[in-house]
């Protein structure tokens, strides 16, 4: 019996040596809290003041590892809610009730070709148009000629359409471009703009004059998709979700660890440098990928300086209160502050 048996080889990830810089983020922001006192600071100096010493941090700066949170799309116009939400989603905010882009994710519609319908808008208008706002295009001029590297939460593709280096960026969340199986065992992930272009033309958008999908004159929108466009695994013909992180069940595909590996390939050469640590819009939701790492990497290299933009959450540990920029204000117009 045993002789007839075949045994499956056993298979190694191309990314099974790689350094996993995600982790390795995390395991840093778990032990800052250990490290830092409650005694929180918002910087020293007038705000004038801290953009002068950023706009002098960042030139003199030997590396600059910037840390995005979901802050510097706001700033760059890409809001879940308000006048955005109701021109394309007006429909949907009537019928079921939804008041924002983000909760609309975790509605329960009575039907698939409804769900994928809401879906197909909102990967559009958050991933595949460039943003509202010029931010993300002006953070490049003041680092294009810096050796940088982004991590990020956000999943809007934005950093790429702006044209910063796709091999200096890690999305740590996973990306609004990506569908994944429902099936575990499908490591993998695909791309769906054919499909979202697909499914955003049978619910009744026209193209404008740039090529960019609008609610046409009548207003007159479907809100649901024909059947047959309901996305399919093409592997195995699973049924598809979003490449988001929501639970364990998120794919971490081989681009993922190529950038996880790459981020802390960059972290390692250059931790004992004169680093900047450039945190924009990090909220309280995640702090341990971004925030709480930044503070400890600067609290670790008495070179390194950190620098927070953010509205409205503009603090730092009291322990590294001397090497760091706390900027309170819209991301955008600090920016062109320090493009003066």
């Amino acid at each position: 019996m045993f002789s007839k048996m075949k045994i499956r080889p056993f298979t190694k990830n191309l990314y099974d040596d790689m350094p996993n810089g995600y982790q390795e983020t995390i395991e840093k922001g778990m032990s800052a809290v250990k490290y830092f006192s409650s005694n929180m600071s918002y910087g020293k100096g007038s705000k004038e003041e801290q953009i002068s010493r950023l706009k002098i941090e960042i030139r003199k700066a030997d590396a600059i590892v910037i840390g995005a949170g979901a802050g510097l799309s706001t700033s760059a116009g890409f809001t879940y809610s308000g006048e955005r939400f109701e021109k394309y989603f007006f429909d949907f905010a009537k019928k079921y009730g939804i008041r924002d882009m983000y909760s609309g994710g975790f509605y329960p519609f009575p039907k698939e070709e409804a769900r994928w319908a809401w879906w197909a808008r909102h990967i559009y208008f958050n991933r595949y148009i460039d943003a509202p706002k010029p931010v993300y295009g002006e953070l490049l001029k003041l680092v294009s000629d810096k050796d940088y590297f982004v991590v990020t939460t956000n999943v809007d593709h934005q950093f790429q359409r702006a044209g910063f280096d796709k091999k200096r960026l890690f999305y740590t969340q996973g990306d609004y471009g990506l569908f994944q199986s429902v099936n575990p065992n499908l490591q993998k992930t695909y791309d769906n703009e054919e499909w979202v272009m697909k499914a955003m033309e049978a619910q009744g958008f026209v193209r404008d004059e740039q090529g960019v999908f609008q609610v046409p004159a009548d207003g007159k929108l479907l809100m649901e998709i024909p059947s047959e466009l309901i996305p399919k695994c093409p592997d195995d013909g699973s049924s598809m979700t979003m490449n988001l992180r929501a639970d364990n069940s998120f794919v971490e595909d081989k681009g993922w660890h190529r950038a996880s590996a790459a981020y802390s390939d960059f972290v390692r050469r250059h931790e004992k440098l004169h680093v900047l640590y450039l945190e924009l819009g990090v909220g309280a939701n995640t702090p341990v990928i971004i925030k709480y790492p930044f503070w400890q990497m600067t609290l670790s290299n008495e070179n390194a300086i950190y620098a927070c933009l953010n509205y409205g959450e503009a603090f730092c540990p009291g322990e590294i209160e001397k090497r760091s920029i706390c900027i309170d204000g819209d991301i955008g117009e600090v920016l062109d502050e320090l493009m003066k």
